[in-house]
């Protein structure tokens, strides 16, 4: 299992996950998002192969338009 922080709040899942995995968990897939790991951004382009560990801290942010 990961104990990951997202947004503040301790969640978990089950082991092993890519951050897109958890973006598709999260059901976020196909919105415009930033990630941040443990104080770095993550690039889209790295989100398949970009492994999480337990006690990663993650900032998800989506990007809202409006006008």
């Amino acid at each position: 299992m990961l104990e990951l922080v997202i947004n503040g709040e301790p969640r978990v899942f089950p082991a092993p996950l890519s951050v897109a995995q958890l973006v598709e968990a999260l059901a976020l897939g196909g919105k415009r998002i930033a990630v941040e790991r443990n104080g770095e951004i993550v690039p889209r382009s790295r989100h398949a192969d970009t492994p999480l560990a337990s006690g990663d801290r993650l900032e998800i942010v989506v990007a809202v338009g409006g006008g």
